[in-house]
């Protein structure tokens, strides 16, 4: 009997460890290790922020799904992975060992970066659910007494979807409140222009973001390196295609809210250079197999994956939804292969797709592949992309409830766009 231990359940983790157990049965063991018992559904922590979703509406307890599909669940966390002994030390000082491991941990906020930023300094985050719990209770209290917003992302973040949405989300809200015309706000990114993310752009995704923009009376500074953050107050540095300082601006706010950028986390990280990169994430091959220990394997954030181009900062490529599906699909039958001692064939197909809720209308990306030049760059924007993302927020919350295997982006989104089945 074969034990596969899956360390991380979120929207990675938890789908692998429902369709390992489908593939495998009962002649294999499944195991989940997570730091918390509670599951969030990540993409709706913008909407938490505003005050337009409740933590209950986005998570459920893990261990009632997992033990009624059979799948061993603990929610201590893993302070090791001791890999020459396919062993894990759990951080309640227990071990768990396995025969082949899935990582799908997310990744480490790293705030420590920049001086004065994140939740223990003056700038928000939409990251986590807590995160974004915090993020209202200051939202409360701004809407009360309103003032300038920096909202955006610093340089090595690689996740912007959030930071537009929120902007966007942040915008509809204030007019909703009635008091939009006394907030200024700047968008800040380490982007070389607007609607990069991270994807050297998708379509016309600048012209819209910028249209966008300028519509609602949102500045941005672009090429902007993030120096210190202060209370009130945030120093931007503006480079040039070097990365050399060209101005200086000092920003006030009453409310911020940056991304952070991201690294492996501790227990990933400290594998050791040869199987992680700088940056402590996780190296794969083409069948989402570590470099050096190949009964490891990596879904999610957690992975490395090089940028899309060279930019002036640092810009990182984002793990959408539909990438993290492709590399699930891709681990769990190589998985199985290996164990029925087949030759592993699954490569996952790094495509990206987006839903962004843009407060008053939605816009809809995707790319195929993930670098360019694409077979496809499709973008359309409208009310029906917000209703689409409500819509699988809460099929994929009923989904991961009840340990359903299907595969939701690609069977219901690439359907209801009119979109070919991507490769």
């Amino acid at each position: 009997m074969a034990h596969v231990v899956i360390i991380g359940a979120s929207t990675g983790g938890l789908p692998a460890a429902y369709e390992l157990k489908e593939a495998l049965g009962n002649n294999h063991r499944v195991s989940v290790v997570s730091n918390t018992p509670i599951f969030h559904f990540v993409p709706s922590n913008p909407w938490v922020a505003v005050g337009w979703r409740k933590r209950r509406q986005i998570s459920f307890e893990l261990a009632p799904p997992l033990y009624k599909k059979g799948i061993d669940f603990y929610d201590s966390g893993v302070s090791e992975i001791e890999a020459q002994y396919n062993r894990l030390t759990l951080s309640d000082g227990t071990h768990l060992s396995y025969d082949y491991l899935v990582v799908a941990t997310g990744p480490k906020l790293a705030f420590d970066e920049v001086e004065g930023f994140g939740p223990k300094g003056y700038t928000e985050s939409i990251c986590t659910v807590d995160h974004a719990e915090d993020a209202y209770d200051s939202w409360r209290r701004f809407i009360k007494d309103p003032g300038p917003i920096v909202v955006g992302a610093v340089q090595g973040a690689s996740c912007f979807g959030p930071a537009y949405e929120f902007a966007m989300i942040m915008n509809r809200a204030l007019r909703k409140a009635r008091v939009r015309d006394r907030v200024p706000m700047t968008f800040v990114t380490p982007e070389p222009y607007i609607g990069h993310m991270g994807l050297g752009g998708v379509g016309d995704s600048k012209g819209l973001f910028e249209s966008e923009f300028r519509k609602n009376d949102i500045k941005w500074i672009t090429n902007a390196r993030v120096k210190q953050v202060e209370p009130g107050q945030m120093r931007v540095e503006e480079v040039d295609d070097k990365a050399e300082t060209v101005k200086t601006h000092q920003l006030p706010f009453k409310y911020s809210m940056m991304i952070p950028a991201f690294r492996g986390v501790d227990c990933v990280a400290g594998l050791g250079d040869e199987a992680v990169n700088p940056r402590g994430f996780l190296k794969v091959d083409e069948y989402q197999r570590n470099v050096v220990f190949p009964n490891i394997y990596g879904v999610g954030v957690c992975i490395a994956i090089p940028p899309v181009e060279a930019t002036a900062l640092p810009v990182g490529a984002p793990k959408t939804g539909y990438m993290i599906e492709s590399m699930t699909r891709a681990t769990v039958d190589n998985i199985t292969a290996s164990i029925e001692g087949r030759e592993l064939q699954s490569r996952p197909s790094w495509n990206a797709i987006c839903l962004a809720d843009l407060g008053h209308t939605g816009a809809a990306f995707i790319a195929e592949p993930q670098i360019p030049p694409r077979n496809v760059a499709w973008m359309k924007k409208g009310h029906w992309v917000q209703w689409s993302k409500i819509a699988f927020e809460k099929y994929f919350l009923y989904k991961m409830k009840r340990g359903i295997t299907e595969p939701w982006f690609e069977r219901k989104i690439l359907d209801l766009f009119g979109i070919r089945k991507l490769k």
